[in-house]
């Protein structure tokens, strides 16, 4: 995934204090790198660091103390190093993005067609996604212009900061399927964010969210908007399921109350008389409240994650690392585990690997039952608009795996999966059987895609369900 957060300050005072925590406050958006550039009225300065074995404070805590601008952008990123520092035609500015390009290839070709010479390669021979999306926005005489051929450009989805002497240019996805929100402080102090929690510490007030498509420049003037968009959203509903903070709103809608309704709906559905209820921490947990308080099984925390040292556990790039790392920093709580009948919440079910290890662990530790509520329906469909995991294939889903495994083929029709993504049909109900079973469950329920939605309350035209149905 990954975020960003770019602040503009008074002129005469520096903004790196608030550009480093404002950027911080994107932790828990990115695992591989971060990186500041700042403008002081006459030159840009930038540091990029990886912080995967180190936390961006760590990091970043002896260049805040050197840097120094009035205006200046950050970012949080799972892959490409950030933010750039660009000298085009339009002139020098520093940009950064979230994003998910997938016809990069044939944008490149495009780019060497019209006499783009050189991109520089990553570690790996892939092409940095935010140097691409600079040479798209070089290709046009006119800046706007730029950025739409950029936002028009991708198949995927792209919102991007981009920091120029005029202030700092924000752009979100055409789909918004990404957020931007801007905050305010006096009167002539704004910033620009993925998360919104990240400025209310900092003293700013929520101000403005762009909407999809929406080109807006920040500065000490104000906000103003250079192009309105097309409005249309479909916005990354796994952002409330998983990915968002819980003090976070977008589309003003919070994350954590999202949550506890979300749990309320499952429990509405379940009939599963469980000694507790648990979370797999972090994102589960709330989900487990909601499912608490709707269902009158106690909350109880059977096991904690250990965080003082540890980085997340998809952080390293080899799955079997992960997965080391998982189930080192779950520390059992064994008296509330032992002779119990647990009903265990997770945000969802992806390989499936780290749950059936979860589920071990517990029956280890003495567990009578362990009983898997998912927080959203099953994952049948890799996502294409956010890098919510580093799947490369849809045979990576256990429910792929799964239906191909009870169709007795390597490629399931449209049609084939759609039996699959009802959860009326026979076909939903054997698939949800063959999981329980190869994850070693004592009962599995998904949440059921209608209720999740309801559970966000934005019309369901305005949420992307892709990775659960296939909807474009």
């Amino acid at each position: 995934m990954g975020g960003f957060f770019g602040v503009v300050g008074k002129k005469n005072e520096n903004c790196v204090f608030d550009l480093f925590y404002g950027t911080d406050y994107h932790s828990h958006l990115g695992t591989r790198r971060a990186g500041l550039a700042v403008y002081d009225g006459e030159n840009f300065d930038r540091a990029i660091h990886n912080i995967e074995n180190s936390p961006f404070r760590t990091k970043f805590g002896g260049d805040s103390q050197k840097m120094n601008g009035y205006m200046g952008i950050g970012c949080i990123s799972d892959f490409e190093p950030q933010p750039l520092i660009v000298r085009s035609h339009h002139g020098t500015y520093a940009i950064t993005t979230v994003s998910k390009i997938n016809n990069k290839q044939e944008l490149l070709e495009e780019l060497f067609n019209h006499g783009t010479s050189h991109f520089l390669e990553m570690s790996g021979g892939d092409i940095n996604s935010t140097e691409l999306v600079s040479a798209l926005i070089n290709e046009s005489d006119n800046f706007i212009d730029g950025i739409r051929n950029a936002l028009e450009s991708v198949d995927g989805s792209l919102s991007m900061l981009i920091l120029t002497p005029k202030g700092i240019y924000c752009a979100r996805d055409n789909y918004g399927r990404t957020p931007i929100a801007i905050g305010k402080r006096d009167d002539d102090e704004y910033c620009a964010s993925f998360e919104d929690f990240a400025y209310h510490k900092l003293g700013y007030e929520n101000a403005y969210n762009l909407k999809p498509g929406e080109i807006a420049v920040i500065n000490n003037d104000g906000i103003k908007t250079l192009y309105e968009g097309s409005g249309k959203m479909k916005i990354c509903t796994f952002l409330w399921v998983y990915y968002g903070y819980p003090s976070t709103s977008y589309e003003n809608i919070n994350v954590e109350e999202m949550r506890y309704r979300c749990g309320a709906c499952i429990a509405k559905r379940d009939n599963v008389k469980a000694d507790v209820v648990a979370g797999v921490p972090d994102s589960g947990t709330a989900h487990a409240i909601g499912y608490s308080n709707e269902s009158g099984i106690p909350f109880s925390r059977p096991f904690i994650k250990y965080t003082p040292t540890w980085s997340r556990s998809f952080m390293p790039t080899t799955q079997s690392k992960r997965n080391v790392i998982a189930k080192m920093k779950l520390i059992a709580i064994t008296d509330l585990i032992k002779d119990k009948s647990l009903l265990l919440i997770d945000d969802s079910i992806v390989r499936g690997t780290q749950l059936r290890e979860t589920t071990e662990f517990l029956y280890q530790n003495g567990a009578k039952e362990v009983h898997i509520r998912p927080a959203c329906p099953p994952l049948v469909y890799g996502c294409k608009y956010v890098n919510f995991s580093r799947s490369n294939s849809d045979m990576d889903l256990i429910t792929r795996r799964v239906i191909c495994k009870l169709e007795n083929t390597d490629d399931p029709s449209p049609e084939v999966l759609d039996k699959y993504t009802d959860p009326d049909s026979k076909e939903y109900a054997a698939m949800v059987e063959e999981i329980r079973k190869e994850l070693n469950f004592t009962s599995l329920q998904f949440n059921r895609l209608d209720d999740m939605l309801d559970s966000v309350g934005i019309p369901r035209e305005n949420l992307c369900t892709f990775c659960w149905d296939g909807k474009e």
